[in-house]
């Protein structure tokens, strides 16, 4: 087998990028029935409901549970990694976009009426709650036990 025949194979990996296309395409979603606007920057964005950044770690840790045994350590590996990931995106990326919320209110209040100072906001849209976190998780593992 060739290098592009074993990674086209690839179960896990399979499992994760799609972890991270339906986490995407869902958010699009989600945005469309709460908000009731086509949001498509948001295939591409970090931020929202699901979690992508869960989904593509639970996919990949599950995927390698079922390929390869709870008692490997590919299954160690990425349950750890994805443990780092879901706590990262809940707390450390969260709170950057609660800063950069309030950072572009204070910019916004400074500058009113100036044009040239600013050039673009902080992006806001960084993290996730708790509940995304969660929701993405459930969503990877379903999509590790489908698909793997």
């Amino acid at each position: 087998m060739n290098f592009f025949n074993d990674l086209i194979q690839n179960k896990v990996l399979f499992c994760a990028l799609l972890g991270w296309f339906v986490a995407q395409v869902l958010k699009v979603v989600v945005c469309l029935v709460k908000e009731k606007k086509l949001k498509l920057w948001m295939l591409v964005s970090s931020g929202g409901m699901p979690s992508s950044h869960s989904a593509t770690v639970c996919a990949l840790a599950t995927a390698c549970a079922i390929t390869e045994g709870a008692g490997s350590t590919a299954f160690a590996i990425s349950t750890m990694f994805a443990f780092i990931v879901m706590y990262d995106a809940a707390g450390v990326r969260r709170a950057v976009g609660q800063q950069a919320k309030i950072l572009n209110r204070i910019i916004d209040d400074l500058f009113a009426g100036k044009t040239g100072e600013i050039n673009s906001d902080l992006k806001e849209l960084i993290g996730h709650t708790k509940f995304q976190v969660v929701m993405g998780a459930l969503l990877g593992i379903l999509i590790g036990i489908i698909f793997a």
